[in-house]
């Protein structure tokens, strides 16, 4: 990745804990290497990285820690849906 790709990357962590939280809660945000590191840390943890450009753009005004804005469940809920669905093929074995 070059120096420009790297200034533009942008990445937010997200949590949602189903009987705890209401909504996902943003847990980290960040730009460029911090953006990067983000992103490894999910890897090496095997958390599913998606891109979501218009969530993205939207959960970049929420601070960490706080509840993502209900202008952002539909998307939100969208992510969460593939997540769920990868999940269960990934539990039963499939690709």
């Amino acid at each position: 990745m070059d120096r420009r790709e790297l200034a533009d990357l942008k990445a937010v962590a997200l949590r949602y804990r189903e009987k705890e939280d209401y909504a996902p809660v943003v847990l980290a945000k960040g730009r460029g290497h911090l953006a990067e590191a983000i992103l490894a840390l999910a890897r090496q943890a095997g958390v599913p990285v998606m891109e979501e450009p218009e969530l993205l753009e939207i959960l970049e005004k929420v601070e960490v820690g706080e509840y993502i804005p209900p202008e952002a469940y539909t998307l939100a809920a969208e992510v969460i849906a593939f997540l769920m669905r990868l999940e269960g093929r990934l539990e039963r074995g499939e690709d």
